[in-house]
């Protein structure tokens, strides 16, 4: 019989084998059997209760090691852009030592909050402990909470915040964070769930939900916005060298100007046309479109570098700006001011009489804006009544601007883009905060104009990049499938319009189905039809062409302030050029398709989040108008109710499916109508109801409306209504409303 290892043999051997490490492995290490194993168990419940070997999952370690196979929490990218992991294991030590995690080709991308299980090497390195290879992900950032704390005898609850949930999560009092009654709290789920309500634990206090400013603040922890800059990249940016003339080009002389919004809080493009002196080309314009040179402050690689494909673009909400890089560089530095020296990218695009484009050339240079102008300030002084600062610029500037932009109007009339009419909603607050009106934004030829000169430079600079085989992010929006094709068919149809079918789809199909519904009863239900008939837009490598734009080639250039897919082909325009060391780095090429997913993702977060910023804002403005009457729209059909778009504020709201009638309602999801089962009574988007206001949520945005008419006629009851039960948004163009038979399983 072998002899009884002692204790520091069995510790060194631990150390020495921590991929075998249950008790059945260290008996047979050491040949221990029979009664043996009973002593062997002895002496590691000794060890364990010394504190120098820890048990977990039936498997033993020396005290302050990590198991070799563990599950780990990814931690924040470090300035250096490594990214460490912790454990996440009930008894693992935590302190145990930095873990490295070492990514492997086709590896997935890590983020911060990521779980996953990876296999550990001891290293004992001065930077870290243990190096991680992933063996698989176990999920995306963790489910992160959003709600109101609610105290209680032992802890409290947190009640969801999201519109339309009803949950709620326990919360120990280890757990609270010293969290108050009502106070808006951040959590994550604290473990299974087991009975009753699953558990979480408050990571954050962000204080009164119903506080001013708290709105756009929910939407930002909502949907993990991130809003903090790093020390590194606020250090880079506070330092920024100034910008160097090496390849840039002078075009101070050139009498470039700025137009923008009243509230602009960035100014990254400048424009400019002239009429073409050429013989060869009557009645054609040269155009300038100068954008920000960001590229020569944000390096790739750098604190910046990283932090700005991280948020991938600015949000902005009613009363803040999450915006993609520091103040310093984006409200100064990289902004286009009047009467300052800044560094750009320009493009000059020749143009003929009919708007279509002759040539383009790309310049790297320096600029100096004649003046920061305002929309409707420019459209007052082009209609004849100039102030102070349009008028000495009206003859030389302004007048050849909306020349330029009579030629680029004729050559979109022939392109034919998708013409949609959704109104922009804009909501004023006062200084503390508290909504003071909601109108719908006024559009003048003025933003059109940029618009289109915008369209332009982004055409020409994928294109130019093409003609360079230089590698860059395309604006991509491909045509909608079959099926939503159909879908926008039918609806067309019931309205008594047509959409061509058989033929490849062109934007001017869809043009001429809204063009018919144009100022008819219909004419809301078809545009919101056609854009949810729309695929989202994303970023790609490869050129996929734009559908809605009716372009071959599109890539973003005019934003780079704003969108870090500009700042990529900015990037891409000064390597295909040799205009410096600031170009696509090997790093952006060889992560171009990774770049484009995190971005197209990033943009869809901020569309969320603005998204649900309004509808808050809505709520707190109309919470003291309940049990008002308000006319709207049906603005979508689902079994469980109708959403109606108000007129007044565009704010929507929920009819519940209980509050629509006296009566069983079907849905049909192919038309997108409910039908009453006694009088026949169909309902689809577009139809025109009055509502009265029930509940405004303005800690959600919910609001629930009740029906109160449709199409200015009561709702009818009985069965004797039934022929007189049709609504202009189902079909309202001819014939009685189609009976869709459904059979009910026992």
């Amino acid at each position: 019989m072998v002899p009884l290892p002692s204790k520091d043999q069995i510790r060194q051997w631990l150390s020495d084998n921590p991929g075998l490490s249950s008790k059945r492995d260290i008996a047979k290490a050491f040949g221990l059997k029979g009664d043996q194993r009973a002593d062997l168990r002895r002496l590691l419940r000794e060890l364990e209760e010394e504190g120098t070997v820890t048990k977990s999952a039936r498997r033993f370690r020396p005290k302050g090691e990590l198991p070799p196979v563990a599950l780990l929490k990814v931690l924040k990218p470090d300035d250096a852009g490594d990214l460490f992991a912790e454990p996440m294991e009930e008894g693992v030590d935590k302190d145990a030592g930095r873990i490295l995690i070492l990514p492997k080709q086709g590896d997935p991308a890590l983020a911060e909050g990521d779980r996953i299980l990876a296999r550990l090497t001891k290293v004992d390195l001065d930077d870290y402990v243990y190096e991680a290879r992933l063996i698989r992900q176990i999920g995306s950032n963790p489910l992160k909470l959003l709600g109101v704390f609610r105290k209680g005898s032992e802890g409290g609850r947190i009640v969801s915040i999201d519109k339309g949930v009803d949950k709620e999560w326990r919360v120990k009092s280890a757990d609270d964070m010293g969290a108050r009654d009502g106070e808006l709290v951040e959590a994550e789920l604290a473990g299974p769930r087991r009975l009753g309500l699953p558990q979480a634990r408050i990571v954050a206090r962000l204080g009164d939900p119903a506080g001013p400013r708290a709105v756009s603040l929910i939407a930002i922890h909502q949907h993990g916005i991130p809003d903090r800059f790093p020390d590194a990249a606020m250090a880079e940016a506070e330092n920024a060298p100034p910008f160097s003339m090496a390849h840039r080009e002078d075009l101070r002389d050139l009498p470039l100007v700025t137009i923008d919004p009243a509230d602009a809080r960035d100014r990254d493009d400048a424009v400019l046309a002239q009429p073409d002196t050429e013989a060869g080309n009557p009645g054609g314009y040269v155009l300038w479109v100068a954008i920000a040179d960001v590229a020569a402050y944000v390096r790739p690689g750098g604190a910046l570098d990283r932090e700005a494909r991280r948020r991938g673009n600015s949000t902005y909400f009613p009363d803040r700006v999450v915006p993609m890089l520091p103040d310093v560089l984006s409200g100064d530095l990289c902004s286009l001011h009047e009467h300052v020296d800044r560094p750009c990218l320009a493009v000059r695009m020749q143009i003929d009489a009919t708007g279509a484009k002759l040539s383009h050339r790309f310049h790297r240079g320096v600029m100096r804006s004649r003046a920061s102008l305002e929309y409707v300030q420019v459209q007052t002084a082009q209609d004849g009544s100039p102030d102070a600062k349009t008028e000495p610029l009206l003859e030389q500037v302004i007048r050849p601007l909306y020349g330029a932009y009579a030629a680029l109007k004729r050559a979109r009339t022939l392109r034919q883009p998708l013409e949609l009419d959704l109104p922009e909603r804009q909501i004023v607050l006062s200084d503390e905060g508290k909504v003071t009106s909601v109108a719908f934004k006024d559009r003048v030829d003025a933003h059109k104009l940029i618009e289109e000169f915008m369209v332009l430079a982004n055409v020409a600079a994928a294109e130019e990049l093409q003609r360079l085989k230089q590698p860059l992010l395309f604006r991509v929006h491909e045509e909608p499938s079959p099926d939503k094709l159909d879908a926008l068919r039918e609806v067309a149809e019931a309205s008594g319009f047509t959409l061509a079918k058989g033929q490849v789809l062109k934007t001017a199909h869809l043009n001429r189905l809204l063009a018919q519904a144009e100022g008819s009863d219909q004419d809301e239900l078809i545009n919101i039809s056609t854009l949810r008939s729309m695929t989202q837009a994303y970023y790609a490598p490869q050129n996929l062409g734009h559908f809605g734009l009716a372009l071959r080639n599109y890539a973003h250039f005019t934003s780079p302030i704003r969108r870090y897919s500009d700042l990529i082909v900015h990037r891409a325009l000064i390597r295909g050029h040799g205009w410096g060391e600031d170009g696509l780095s090997a790093f952006d090429i060889e992560n171009l398709d990774e770049t484009a997913k995190l971005i197209s993702d990033a943009e869809r977060r901020s569309m969320a989040a603005e998204r649900d910023t309004v509808d808050r804002y809505l709520a707190a403005y109309l919470s003291d108008r309940v049990g008002a009457t308000f006319t709207g729209r049906v603005s979508g059909v689902q079994r469980f109710g109708l959403f109606v778009k108000l007129d007044d504020s565009g704010a929507d709201g929920l009819i519940p499916i209980r509050d629509v009638g006296r009566e069983f309602f079907h849905f049909d999801a192919a038309s997108q109508t409910i039908m009453g089962a006694d009088t026949g009574l169909t309902i689809g988007i577009g139809a025109k109801v009055t509502v009265r206001l029930a509940e405004a949520v303005p800690v959600t945005g919910g609001l629930r409306l009740e029906l109160l008419e449709i199409d200015a006629r009561p709702l009818p009851s009985g069965r004797a209504a039934r022929s007189r039960g049709k609504v202009p948004g189902r079909g309202g163009a001819g014939g009685a409303p189609k009976r869709r038979v459904v059979r009910r399983r026992k």
